[in-house]
Protein backbone atom coordinates (compact mmCIF):
# COMPACT_ATOMS: atom_id res chain seq x y z
CA UNK A 1 0.00 0.00 0.00
CA UNK A 2 2.89 2.34 0.70
CA UNK A 3 4.21 1.50 -2.76
CA UNK A 4 0.82 2.27 -4.29
CA UNK A 5 0.91 5.72 -2.71
CA UNK A 6 4.53 6.26 -3.80
CA UNK A 7 3.65 5.25 -7.39
CA UNK A 8 1.11 8.05 -7.62
CA UNK A 9 -2.03 5.93 -7.37
CA UNK A 10 -3.31 8.45 -4.82
CA UNK A 11 -2.84 12.16 -4.23
CA UNK A 12 -2.93 14.06 -0.97
CA UNK A 13 -6.56 14.51 -0.01
CA UNK A 14 -7.74 11.43 -1.89
CA UNK A 15 -10.01 8.99 -0.14
CA UNK A 16 -8.78 5.43 -0.34
CA UNK A 17 -11.09 2.71 -1.66
CA UNK A 18 -13.28 0.81 0.77
CA UNK A 19 -11.54 -1.74 2.91
CA UNK A 20 -13.23 -4.71 1.23
CA UNK A 21 -12.28 -3.44 -2.24
CA UNK A 22 -8.65 -2.86 -1.23
CA UNK A 23 -8.40 -6.33 0.29
CA UNK A 24 -9.70 -7.88 -2.93
CA UNK A 25 -7.46 -5.71 -5.09
CA UNK A 26 -4.33 -6.61 -3.12
CA UNK A 27 -5.46 -10.20 -2.56
CA UNK A 28 -4.89 -10.04 1.18
CA UNK A 29 -7.05 -10.67 4.22
CA UNK A 30 -8.86 -7.76 5.82
CA UNK A 31 -6.88 -8.50 8.99
CA UNK A 32 -3.61 -7.92 7.16
CA UNK A 33 -5.03 -4.85 5.44
CA UNK A 34 -6.07 -3.27 8.73
CA UNK A 35 -2.63 -3.80 10.18
CA UNK A 36 -1.13 -2.16 7.07
CA UNK A 37 -3.46 0.82 7.55
CA UNK A 38 -2.35 1.12 11.16
CA UNK A 39 1.27 1.25 10.02
CA UNK A 40 0.47 3.88 7.38
CA UNK A 41 -1.28 5.92 10.06
CA UNK A 42 1.76 5.62 12.32
CA UNK A 43 3.94 6.79 9.44
CA UNK A 44 1.71 9.83 9.03
CA UNK A 45 0.61 8.98 5.49
CA UNK A 46 -3.09 8.44 6.10
CA UNK A 47 -5.80 9.68 8.42
CA UNK A 48 -8.82 7.61 9.40
CA UNK A 49 -11.91 9.79 9.78
CA UNK A 50 -14.95 8.64 11.69
CA UNK A 51 -17.92 7.87 9.46
CA UNK A 52 -16.00 8.87 6.34
CA UNK A 53 -13.05 6.65 5.54
CA UNK A 54 -9.29 6.69 5.06
CA UNK A 55 -7.63 9.73 3.45
CA UNK A 56 -4.13 10.36 2.14
CA UNK A 57 -2.60 13.24 4.10
CA UNK A 58 1.05 12.97 3.04
CA UNK A 59 3.12 11.28 0.34
CA UNK A 60 6.15 9.14 1.23
CA UNK A 61 9.37 11.17 1.15
CA UNK A 62 11.64 8.29 0.27
CA UNK A 63 13.34 8.26 3.66
CA UNK A 64 13.19 5.56 6.27
CA UNK A 65 9.54 5.24 7.30
CA UNK A 66 8.53 5.69 10.91
CA UNK A 67 7.53 2.40 12.42
CA UNK A 68 8.76 -1.11 11.73
CA UNK A 69 7.25 -3.16 8.90
CA UNK A 70 8.18 -6.28 10.89
CA UNK A 71 5.97 -5.16 13.80
CA UNK A 72 3.89 -8.06 15.04
CA UNK A 73 0.24 -7.67 14.08
CA UNK A 74 -2.28 -7.03 16.86
CA UNK A 75 -4.29 -10.11 15.95
CA UNK A 76 -1.27 -12.40 16.19
CA UNK A 77 -0.26 -10.99 19.53
CA UNK A 78 -3.75 -11.09 21.04
CA UNK A 79 -4.34 -14.62 19.81
CA UNK A 80 -1.04 -15.76 21.31
CA UNK A 81 -1.91 -14.16 24.63
CA UNK A 82 -5.37 -15.67 24.66
CA UNK A 83 -4.08 -19.19 24.02
CA UNK A 84 -1.11 -19.00 26.36
CA UNK A 85 -2.47 -16.95 29.25
CA UNK A 86 -5.73 -18.89 29.56
CA UNK A 87 -3.78 -22.15 29.91
CA UNK A 88 -1.41 -20.47 32.35
CA UNK A 89 -4.36 -19.38 34.50
CA UNK A 90 -5.55 -23.00 34.48
CA UNK A 91 -2.19 -24.18 35.79
CA UNK A 92 -1.93 -21.32 38.27
CA UNK A 93 -5.21 -22.34 39.90
CA UNK A 94 -3.49 -25.57 40.98
CA UNK A 95 -0.23 -24.01 42.14
CA UNK A 96 -1.16 -20.56 43.44
CA UNK A 97 0.03 -19.69 46.95
CA UNK A 98 -1.26 -17.36 49.62
CA UNK A 99 1.57 -14.96 48.74
CA UNK A 100 0.44 -14.94 45.11
CA UNK A 101 -3.16 -14.23 46.08
CA UNK A 102 -2.15 -11.37 48.36
CA UNK A 103 0.04 -9.88 45.62
CA UNK A 104 -2.78 -10.09 43.08
CA UNK A 105 -5.18 -8.47 45.53
CA UNK A 106 -2.77 -5.55 46.01
CA UNK A 107 -2.47 -5.11 42.25
CA UNK A 108 -6.26 -5.00 41.88
CA UNK A 109 -6.44 -2.36 44.60
CA UNK A 110 -3.97 -0.26 42.63
CA UNK A 111 -5.97 -0.82 39.46
CA UNK A 112 -9.17 0.29 41.16
CA UNK A 113 -7.49 3.48 42.32
CA UNK A 114 -6.07 4.11 38.85
CA UNK A 115 -9.48 3.67 37.23
CA UNK A 116 -11.01 6.11 39.70
CA UNK A 117 -8.28 8.64 38.92
CA UNK A 118 -8.46 8.06 35.16
CA UNK A 119 -4.94 6.66 34.94
CA UNK A 120 -4.63 4.24 32.04
CA UNK A 121 -0.92 3.55 31.59
CA UNK A 122 -1.31 -0.27 31.60
CA UNK A 123 1.41 -0.86 34.18
CA UNK A 124 -0.85 -2.48 36.79
CA UNK A 125 -2.64 -4.39 34.04
CA UNK A 126 0.67 -5.86 32.95
CA UNK A 127 1.64 -6.58 36.56
CA UNK A 128 -1.57 -8.56 37.06
CA UNK A 129 -0.99 -10.79 34.07
CA UNK A 130 2.67 -11.33 34.93
CA UNK A 131 1.77 -12.21 38.52
CA UNK A 132 -0.78 -14.80 37.38
CA UNK A 133 1.97 -16.38 35.30
CA UNK A 134 4.35 -16.33 38.26
CA UNK A 135 1.68 -18.16 40.27
CA UNK A 136 2.35 -21.24 38.12
CA UNK A 137 5.71 -21.49 39.93
CA UNK A 138 7.16 -22.13 36.46
CA UNK A 139 9.80 -19.62 35.36
CA UNK A 140 9.53 -20.63 31.69
CA UNK A 141 5.80 -19.85 31.59
CA UNK A 142 6.33 -16.60 33.46
CA UNK A 143 9.06 -15.53 31.04
CA UNK A 144 6.84 -16.46 28.07
CA UNK A 145 4.17 -14.03 29.24
CA UNK A 146 6.82 -11.40 29.93
CA UNK A 147 8.08 -11.76 26.34
CA UNK A 148 4.57 -11.21 24.94
CA UNK A 149 4.20 -8.05 27.00
CA UNK A 150 7.64 -6.83 25.89
CA UNK A 151 6.51 -7.25 22.29
CA UNK A 152 3.31 -5.39 23.01
CA UNK A 153 5.12 -2.50 24.71
CA UNK A 154 7.56 -2.23 21.81
CA UNK A 155 4.89 -2.32 19.12
CA UNK A 156 4.07 0.99 17.39
CA UNK A 157 0.78 -0.53 16.24
CA UNK A 158 -0.31 -1.32 19.78
CA UNK A 159 0.67 2.17 20.89
CA UNK A 160 -1.41 3.63 18.08
CA UNK A 161 -4.39 1.46 18.96
CA UNK A 162 -4.38 2.10 22.67
CA UNK A 163 -3.43 5.73 22.98
CA UNK A 164 -7.04 6.90 22.83
CA UNK A 165 -8.67 4.27 25.06
CA UNK A 166 -9.41 6.65 27.90
CA UNK A 167 -13.03 5.69 28.56
CA UNK A 168 -12.99 4.26 32.09
CA UNK A 169 -16.00 2.08 31.23
CA UNK A 170 -13.68 -0.25 29.37
CA UNK A 171 -11.16 -0.26 32.16
CA UNK A 172 -13.82 -1.05 34.76
CA UNK A 173 -15.01 -3.97 32.64
CA UNK A 174 -11.47 -5.31 32.41
CA UNK A 175 -10.97 -4.77 36.12
CA UNK A 176 -14.07 -6.89 36.77
CA UNK A 177 -12.56 -9.51 34.47
CA UNK A 178 -9.41 -9.53 36.58
CA UNK A 179 -11.50 -10.02 39.69
CA UNK A 180 -13.15 -13.04 38.06
CA UNK A 181 -9.72 -14.53 37.36
CA UNK A 182 -8.59 -13.88 40.93
CA UNK A 183 -11.76 -15.40 42.41
CA UNK A 184 -11.23 -18.56 40.36
CA UNK A 185 -7.65 -18.77 41.58
CA UNK A 186 -8.80 -18.33 45.16
CA UNK A 187 -11.20 -21.26 44.71
CA UNK A 188 -8.40 -23.25 43.04
CA UNK A 189 -10.76 -23.92 40.16
CA UNK A 190 -8.64 -24.50 37.02
CA UNK A 191 -11.57 -24.70 34.59
CA UNK A 192 -13.09 -21.45 35.84
CA UNK A 193 -9.67 -19.75 35.88
CA UNK A 194 -8.99 -20.74 32.28
CA UNK A 195 -12.40 -19.56 31.15
CA UNK A 196 -12.16 -16.28 33.09
CA UNK A 197 -8.79 -15.40 31.52
CA UNK A 198 -9.94 -16.42 28.06
CA UNK A 199 -13.12 -14.36 28.39
CA UNK A 200 -11.17 -11.38 29.69
CA UNK A 201 -8.92 -11.30 26.65
CA UNK A 202 -11.92 -11.89 24.40
CA UNK A 203 -13.59 -8.86 25.99
CA UNK A 204 -10.49 -6.79 25.28
CA UNK A 205 -10.47 -8.03 21.69
CA UNK A 206 -14.14 -7.23 21.19
CA UNK A 207 -13.69 -3.74 22.64
CA UNK A 208 -10.81 -3.01 20.30
CA UNK A 209 -12.86 -4.32 17.39
CA UNK A 210 -15.63 -1.94 18.35
CA UNK A 211 -13.17 0.92 18.42
CA UNK A 212 -11.91 -0.09 14.99
CA UNK A 213 -15.33 0.29 13.35
CA UNK A 214 -15.27 3.47 11.29
CA UNK A 215 -19.02 3.91 11.57
CA UNK A 216 -19.27 3.29 15.32
CA UNK A 217 -19.63 6.27 17.70
CA UNK A 218 -16.76 4.89 19.78
CA UNK A 219 -14.48 4.69 16.73
CA UNK A 220 -10.80 5.34 17.46
CA UNK A 221 -8.76 3.64 14.73
CA UNK A 222 -8.22 0.37 12.96
CA UNK A 223 -7.63 -3.10 14.31
CA UNK A 224 -7.87 -6.65 13.05
CA UNK A 225 -11.19 -8.28 12.35
CA UNK A 226 -11.51 -12.03 12.59
CA UNK A 227 -13.96 -14.71 13.50
CA UNK A 228 -14.33 -14.80 17.29
CA UNK A 229 -12.57 -17.60 19.11
CA UNK A 230 -14.85 -19.13 21.71
CA UNK A 231 -14.20 -21.34 24.67
CA UNK A 232 -16.84 -23.54 26.30
CA UNK A 233 -18.03 -22.25 29.64
CA UNK A 234 -17.16 -24.38 32.66
CA UNK A 235 -19.89 -26.73 33.77
CA UNK A 236 -21.84 -25.68 36.82
CA UNK A 237 -20.85 -27.57 39.93
CA UNK A 238 -23.56 -29.37 41.82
Amino acid sequence: MRQMISNGNFAVGDKMPAERHLAEQLDVSRALLREALIMLEIQGLVEVRQGSGVYIIRLPDGGTPKGDDSDIGPFELMQARQVLESSIAEVAALTVTKTDIEALQRILQIQEQEVQEGITDYSSDEQFHLRVAQATQNSVLAESVNCLWLQRRGSPMWEQLHRHITNTTYWRRWLDDHRAVLNALKRKDPVAAKHAMWQHLENVRETLLLLSDVDAPEFDGYLFRSLPITLPKPEEKA
